[in-house]
């Protein structure tokens, strides 16, 4: 799946990174897909845990390397 939207929140600790990924999806439209690399073992388990508990669907937690891949599409009415 080819998101529209890439974030890389690589070297951002917590809770920033989840910061600059709500505002990201914030400023997206129901249903687009934001991609974001993660790096922060912290941040790999948090941010989809609060991107679902805020009505997001975690599409795909994929590592690369030495850091994840987190596919998220916005919740919301399409």
């Amino acid at each position: 799946m080819k998101p529209d939207v890439t974030l890389d929140l690589r070297g951002v600790l917590c809770p920033m990174n989840w910061v600059k990924a709500k505002l990201q999806l914030e400023e997206m439209a129901p249903g687009e897909v934001v991609e974001i690399s993660l790096d922060d073992d912290e941040a790999i388990r948090s941010v989809p845990a609060s991107a679902r508990a805020e009505g997001h669907r975690i599409l795909e937690v994929k590592p690369e390397g030495n850091s994840f891949r987190i596919l998220i599409q916005r919740g919301g009415e399409e």
